[in-house]
């Protein structure tokens, strides 16, 4: 007799169908997995045997061999310790074909036969609807995040002994469609930073508004204590709200990770990895998204970037353009999606005072155009703003702090406005004036016949290159949006030409 028991693993942003086929012969007992597993999958094997006699079943005492099909996809992680638990008991006898016909199932199981959560939850739930599956068994912890999928049923179990149960229709499981996900909170913006705070810095305050209305990449250069830190703080808390469809994607990602199993993300990302984070840790691997996809339709800020080792900035050049991350390893290849908006702060020089009245820069003329050469060229034609903060006096910051946020309110509402403009002229949420292509931008912007002129003349007086000749007209585009224009004026176009500089 062969069992078949379906189950499903995350794959990457996505989730790979995975039968667990048992068989049963006479012979020594022996209990083997096979099916390209990892140590992870190996070690089911004591999991099994354990909750299953914990919880009252019993373990054949013959040959036992689970395949793990398609036996070419590297099974890694314990979401096959359930569905390897139930083919053993149809192997046993103790269930039979009709108990787990048509049917998904997931989950960890402790040494007690208790189900733990797993990750990539609502991977796994969209993965069993695309295949029409109208039922899917998963932890009880992770049943509210799994809800919201809508389609299949989705029913939750405390352990292998309530499954059991459930299936032999002695009792009833927990359904998703009764429950609310909760709320999980990425960052609390109550208390600040906000635009009131900043002292001055009136031009990196501008910077920053275009920046988030139109998600560009921004670029903050300044000697320290100038406020780089404090503007890209400020800036997470301009970040419009998440729409439903993104609160799922970014909820995803969280999952996948491993960060989230039982609620839903309600709010934009704000990810600062250190510069000593390695590159898997900042891209991401086979076995989970990094850094850049945690930040996903969120901020990824990058303090002090030159000090990134150069091979985690290059690697950021393909997500900055494509919005994803393709990562290729011996057997497997997956993709993450990437839509951040960076912000990134550097010093004038390794010391931090050139150009300094008040403090002398120690750097020699080597030092100051190697640190400037960690950013390369390809990388800075990616950023779509630069701007310069200089210190602010001492004495400036001994003025009392507005307690009303007055600036910061209106600035968001403004950032609002624009977005809105963007949704109408694009069609849908989540595109910006950044994510244009070249196409789309000579279809859908307009540039008076002064902004033309004024285009034509800069760009081969600054030498633009193709990406930077069309990312200033994005940002003139913004500007455009924040002021409720409908074309791109000369005005618009000279303030964006501004931040093009190196």
């Amino acid at each position: 007799m062969i069992a078949k028991i379906h189950s499903i693993i995350p794959y990457g942003f996505d989730a790979k169908l995975v039968e667990v086929e048992g068989d049963m012969n006479k012979g020594l007992p022996a209990f083997n997995i096979v099916g390209m597993a990892n140590k992870t999958v190996n070690e089911a094997k004591e999991r099994v045997r354990s909750a299953l006699i914990n919880s009252g079943f019993s373990f054949p005492n013959k040959k036992v061999t689970i395949n793990l099909a398609p036996a070419d996809l590297l099974k890694d992680g314990a979401y096959l310790d359930l569905p390897i638990a139930l083919s053993i008991m149809l192997l046993s006898g103790q269930l039979i074909n009709r108990d787990i016909l048509g049917r998904v199932f997931v989950g960890e199981l402790s040494l007690n036969g208790e189900l733990r959560p797993i990750k990539g939850i609502i991977n796994i739930v969209e993965a069993a609807k695309l295949a029409g599956f109208k039922e899917v068994y998963v932890p009880i912890d992770n049943l509210a995040q799994a809800s919201l999928v809508a389609g299949p049923t989705i029913y939750g179990a405390k352990s292998v002994q309530e499954l059991y149960l459930a299936l032999k229709e002695q009792t009833k499981l927990a359904d998703a469609s009764e429950l609310v996900p909760a709320t999980i909170e990425a960052k609390d913006d109550q208390n600040g930073p906000f635009l009131d705070h900043i002292l001055g810095q009136q031009l990196a305050k501008r910077a920053v508004e275009i920046a988030i209305a139109g998600h560009h990449n921004i670029l903050i250069s300044g000697p320290p204590g100038a406020g780089k830190t404090l503007l890209a703080k400020t800036a997470a808390n301009l970040l419009p709200d998440l729409t439903p469809s993104e609160m799922v994607d970014i909820t995803k990602i969280y999952s996948i990770a491993g960060l989230s199993n039982d609620g839903v993300i309600k709010q934009r990302p704000y990810r600062a990895p250190h510069h000593t984070a390695s590159a898997t840790s900042v891209i991401g691997g086979a076995n989970g998204p990094g850094e850049i996809s945690l930040a996903h339709k969120g901020v990824l800020f990058l303090d002090e970037i030159p000090e990134f080792p150069r091979s985690v900035l290059e690697a950021l050049r393909q997500p900055l353009e494509n919005k994803t991350i393709t990562i290729s390893r011996a057997n497997q290849k997956v993709t993450y999606p990437a839509d951040f908006m960076l912000i990134a702060t550097m010093n004038p020089c390794p010391c931090g005072y050139l150009g300094d009245p008040t403090h002398e820069c120690k750097c020699s003329e080597v030092q100051i155009q190697n640190y400037r050469k960690k950013l390369s060229g390809p990388l800075f034609d990616r950023i779509d703003m630069n701007i310069t903060v200089e210190k602010v006096d001492n004495q400036s910051l001994r003025k009392p702090l507005s307690s009303t946020n007055t600036e910061h309110n209106v600035v968001k509402n403004t950032i609002t406005g624009a977005i809105s403009r963007q949704k109408r002229r694009y069609g849908r949420d989540g595109v910006y004036n950044s994510s244009l292509s070249s196409f789309q931008l000579s279809q859908l912007l307009k540039l008076t016949p002064e902004a033309e002129k004024l285009l034509a003349s800069a760009s081969e007086k600054l030498n633009l290159s193709a990406r930077s000749y069309f990312k200033t007209i994005k940002v003139a585009q913004t500007i455009a949006d924040l002021e409720s224009s409908d074309v791109i004026s000369a005005k618009h176009l000279a303030e964006a030409l501004t931040f093009r500089k190196r």
